[in-house]
């Protein structure tokens, strides 16, 4: 099921907008700021982000900038009463994928999220390939020599950081940060557990292993290293 954001400070627009997301088969997250729109993009995985430009704080142009800096594939519809042609402009320099001018209609806007999202169906359903080993995330399965699992969320979501950069070391803060969030406290012991029970499950995989940096954190590395 695809995940769609949506990033209104209008209380009854953005309930309108997931409702009827929701009524399509979509599932939905709400902000009312770009603070919470960050907060739910480190905790979840958003497949399209529907975007106001008139927004508290930053706004929705300053906001898609930023966003386009760490992902560029991401899709984002604007919203907005900002209907110049100017202002068209503007936004689609910033990163912008499509531009809708309110007052708009419900079912042109499902039509052109559908439209949107075709686009990125096979990044929803990526792959990572290690070795013979493969990730699925739109399903969280990892298949190597030794068959298939579907993973806990957050221990999948765990291996597929570490071996999406091999070699590289991440902090035990950085993991805990990305995983669980940002607001969350999770004691340490849970990142422990989590990675003992990662090495139980591919303990026979001849692809990786994940390493231990005292005092700094984990990385995953080539078994042969």
């Amino acid at each position: 099921m695809f995940q769609i954001m949506v990033l209104e400070d209008d209380n009854d627009l953005r309930t309108l907008f997931s409702k009827a997301l929701k009524n399509n088969g979509y599932n939905t997250f709400e902000a009312k700021d770009t603070m919470e729109a960050y907060d739910i993009i480190e905790k979840e995985y958003i497949d399209l982000i529907i975007s106001d430009v008139m927004l508290p704080g930053e706004d929705g142009f300053t906001f898609i900038k930023k966003l386009r800096m760490t992902d560029k594939d991401i899709p984002v519809m604007v919203i907005t009463a900002k209907g110049s042609i100017t202002d068209k402009e503007i936004g689609f320099k910033s990163g912008a994928d499509d531009y809708m001018v309110k007052p708009i209609d419900i079912n042109e806007l499902v039509f052109r999220v559908e439209a949107l999202l075709r686009r990125v169906k096979s990044a929803h359903e990526q792959k990572l390939v290690f070795g013979s080993t493969i990730v699925e995330y739109s399903s969280w399965t990892v298949t190597d020599d030794n068959g298939s699992q579907i993973l806990p969320q957050k221990e999948f979501l765990l291996l597929y950081k570490l071996l999406s950069f091999p070699g590289r070391i991440f902090t035990r803060q950085q993991i805990l940060d990305d995983i669980w969030g940002i607001d969350d406290y999770v004691d340490g012991h849970t990142l422990d557990v989590h990675i003992s029970r990662l090495r139980d499950r591919f303990k026979n995989n001849k692809d990786f292993k994940i390493m231990t940096i005292r005092g700094l954190g984990y990385r995953v590395v080539k078994n042969e290293e």
